[in-house]
């Protein structure tokens, strides 16, 4: 029997460990935003211990980089717990080890903040400062309007407009949840007109053969006219075409370099270019709170609970799991002006300040002498006077002048009465 003839082995190369990591994220039906913290996360803790495998590290160099990210770096908690169920999750799940000291690894504390509300004025402050960009204008006010949040907005299909009943339906929202919010009444024109411009851009997408756009899951393989239908294209679609992040191919089998890259796709508008054009609004409109467009949807919540609609209405329409993460916009209606009154409010008028008076700083005395601003005299007036039979005093001493002898407020007895 001959001996095989050497030469190289050639065959598949190993899986790279972010590669693995990000097919455990999918495996799980992680989020993208997941994938992309998490992959970030781990490519941090493997650069902060020289490029070393996780593999060979343990609880100590974990405890060191958490350390690092929240006393050099200073991290908010939340940050902090990111990354530690980043690294938690690449030991479980993708390494299978299970150690002692995961048990034993400290967690940070989030504190409870409350969100940050705008006023109604505010609001339509900050929406006249988009209306020169008529899509994102409506996209602002879709946010506020019905409570969403700007992911669950960005995805929104055709299909899921519901004009006759007036309601949108939100497709696997936080957490994979669907739920059904209202459709306001001032915007069922304005999102006609949206969908008669979007429905041009379809057909232009037809015309030119571009690839449809991504459905979930298989639905594509199973239904393969769906990804160019019009009922599951983009309400708001972004105008260049762009690759979707998932559609690389993950691994590194042979010959995988040389695949074919990915087909760009039509894509929902990107979430920077909302937050960029509401930042330059927020500033426009002289508004100094730390607003973000989540903002839009804490003032939707809190404004329903003003207006009388009960906590279970909103918790609903928020899709939140436990209604104990609604009742936190009960207590921002506690700090408003027409929860609580403040007693200074009770006094009589002008009691608490006069009309028509200014206020104003007090004017600083200032030192009499400015030569000698802060110095005292040399020797100082607090030195006790020298008891017994005097003495001519030294050539390098200097006589007391007479305006800094003891005086009965400079004496000891004084100071210690004080």
């Amino acid at each position: 029997m001959e001996a095989p003839p050497a030469g190289p082995v050639t065959g598949p190369r190993p899986a790279r460990l972010l590669d693995l990591l990000r097919m455990q994220i999918r495996y799980m039906h992680y989020s993208l935003r997941t994938e992309q913290a998490y992959v970030h996360w781990v490519r941090a803790y493997i650069r902060y211990h020289g490029l070393r495998h996780p593999a060979e590290l343990s609880g100590a160099e974990v405890e060191a980089f958490l350390t690092w990210l929240a006393t050099e770096r200073q991290v908010a908690p939340a940050t902090h717990k990111q990354a530690l169920s980043a690294l938690l999750f690449l030991y479980q799940k993708v390494l299978h080890q299970r150690m002692p000291w995961m048990d034993e690894i400290g967690r940070p504390q989030r504190q409870a903040r409350l969100p940050v509300v705008l006023s109604h004025d505010e609001v339509a402050r900050v929406l006249a400062g988009l209306a020169h960009l008529p899509v994102l204008h409506l996209f602002g006010q879709l946010l506020y309007g019905t409570g969403l949040r700007i992911m669950e907005a960005l995805r929104l299909r055709v299909k899921d407009l519901d004009f006759d009943r007036r309601a949108i339906v939100v497709r696997e929202g936080k957490g994979g949840k669907d739920r059904v919010v209202m459709l306001p009444a001032a915007l069922e024109a304005p999102l006609r007109r949206q969908l008669a411009q979007v429905h041009a851009l379809w057909e232009a997408d037809r015309a030119a053969g571009v690839p449809g756009v991504q459905v979930p899951f298989a639905l594509e393989r199973k239904y393969p006219r769906a990804a160019e239908s019009w009922a599951w294209f983009w309400v708001f679609p972004q105008l260049t075409l762009s690759i979707d992040p998932r559609s690389r191919p993950l691994g590194r089998a042979a010959g995988a370099d040389d695949a074919a890259p990915p087909t760009p796709r039509r894509h929902h508008l990107s979430d920077q270019t909302f937050q960029r054009a509401f930042r330059q609004a927020l500033q426009q409109a002289g508004i100094h709170k730390q607003a973000t467009p989540h903002t839009l949807r804490h003032s939707f919540a809190t404004h329903l609970l003003q207006s009388g609609y009960d906590i279970r209405t909103v918790q609903e329409l928020l899709g939140h799991a436990d209604v104990s993460t609604t009742m936190i916009y009960t207590h921002v209606l506690k700090l408003g002006g027409g929860a609580v009154r403040s007693p200074l409010d009770q006094l009589s008028p002008g009691a608490a300040m006069p009309p028509g008076a200014a206020f104003s700083w007090p004017p600083y005395p200032g030192p009499a002498n400015p030569g000698r601003f802060a110095r005292e005299p040399d020797p100082p007036c607090y030195l006790s006077p020298p008891t017994g039979p005097t003495r001519p005093p030294s050539p390098s001493v200097r006589a007391v002048p007479a305006a800094c002898r003891p005086t009965p407020s400079c004496t000891a007895e004084a100071i210690s009465a004080s």
